[in-house]
């Protein structure tokens, strides 16, 4: 039990400072059905904050653990269906953007000048695909970090949704919502599905100075990029820049 306690720590910080980033923004929100939808979410978030505290099942008497939450992906609709769009061509500038992660800090493409970055665009939080392939990302975040790279998440979901999505599945690394104006940023990257709503799942990655130097869109929407591949690129962009 003392171990279970120790794992669920980091994810107690992050969820505290989910509420307080709440507790920020939560003002400057219209009142809408969006802010409704967003308002039910926070209870949520703060139900399974206080149930891990005090590491009980979600439902009194029994019921989901934070586990399940988790594990919920795995019982979500397919995503299906061939890309739409092809992505910008390679040796052109990206364009910059400035969205919010999960605390409501806004982050422009420009903070990442100085290092490789990838952008991969995904369609959804909480979606089987996105769940597997975040999850790969985060178990294999070593590797980014070791060749030097920046590496950031963007889809259309809100900041509560990105939040609570990280929370449960364990990502530390940045979630950006390309909420408002809805999927604006996914479209200047040529990668968003009009009929969908949301993005295609694609990858970018970037030299140091913000330029392109890999696109590419998954040819079916289920399908998860090869990270070995992603890591190969990675290793050419580096070689060339030492060359």
């Amino acid at each position: 039990m003392e171990n279970d306690l120790s794992r669920s720590e980091p994810q107690l910080r992050r969820l505290h400072e989910m509420e307080q980033a709440f507790a920020a923004l939560a003002p400057e929100i219209k009142e809408s059905p969006e802010k409704r939808a967003i308002s039910l979410l926070h209870g949520m978030v703060q139900e399974l904050w206080r149930n891990l505290r005090q590491s009980q099942p979600l439902v009194p008497g029994g019921g989901p653990t934070l586990q399940d939450v988790a594990d919920l992906h795995q019982h979500a609709p397919k995503m299906e269906g061939p890309a739409l769009n092809a992505p910008l061509p390679v040796g052109v500038p990206a364009p910059d953007f400035a969205l919010p992660d999960a605390q409501g800090r806004i982050h422009r493409l420009s903070d990442f000048r100085g290092k490789p970055t990838v952008l991969a665009f995904y369609p959804l939080d909480w979606s089987p695909g996105c769940s597997r392939q975040l999850d790969l990302y985060q178990q294999e975040l070593d590797e980014f970090i070791r060749r030097g790279v920046n590496l950031v998440g963007i889809s259309v979901d809100s900041v509560y949704s990105h939040g609570a999505w990280a929370t449960v599945r364990g990502i530390t690394f940045p979630l950006l919502a390309d909420f408002h104006p809805k999927g604006e940023v996914a479209k200047r990257y040529h990668v968003w599905r009009e009929p969908d709503g949301f993005s295609e799942r694609a990858l970018y990655v970037l030299d140091d100075q913000g330029m392109i130097r890999h696109a590419h869109v998954s040819p079916q929407l289920h399908h998860v990029p090869d990270i070995y591949e992603l890591f190969a690129v990675l290793d050419d962009v580096a070689k060339q820049k030492a060359a």
